[in-house]
């Protein structure tokens, strides 16, 4: 049998938008396999999204995916970070800005709750301190 007798078909396939890889579908398959294994034993991810080779257009195209949630955090620490859950609760799109305002990092957690938002116990103590002096004062 030669070559020529070889059928090919022509498949006509919308143009991908322009800057997209290809790279950012994959990673919702991680994420559904992280968020499994979150609700199965608890263990939590993160996915460093700047580590990655996306385009802005790549990182557009999976926070339109992924979508909005409920809960937004904004954290001022040596610039401002952002916590926003997705449409997929225990999916977070996490950013950090340095102090001038330009992201320094950017991951998907897949948590209940990401730590940053976790207050820390030494600052509880403090503020049950605070609470017992305003207390003492009534």
């Amino acid at each position: 049998m030669s070559i020529d007798a070889i059928p090919i078909h022509i498949i006509n396939t919308p143009p991908a938008e322009p800057g997209l890889t290809g790279n950012a579908p994959p990673l919702l398959r991680e994420i559904s396999e992280l968020l499994r294994r979150l609700l199965e034993t608890g263990e939590t991810a993160a996915i460093d999204l700047s580590a990655l080779p996306l385009t802005p257009a790549d990182l557009d195209w999976l926070r339109e995916k992924l979508g909005e949630g409920e809960i937004a955090v904004t954290l001022q620490a040596s610039g401002e970070s952002t916590l926003n859950e997705t449409a997929c609760p225990g999916v977070w799109w996490v950013t950090h800005h340095n102090e001038q305002g330009v992201v320094s990092s950017q991951f998907i957690e897949v948590t209940f709750v990401p730590e940053l938002v976790k207050a820390h116990p030494q600052d509880v103590k403090i503020g049950w301190e605070h609470l017992e002096l305003l207390i003492s004062d009534l």
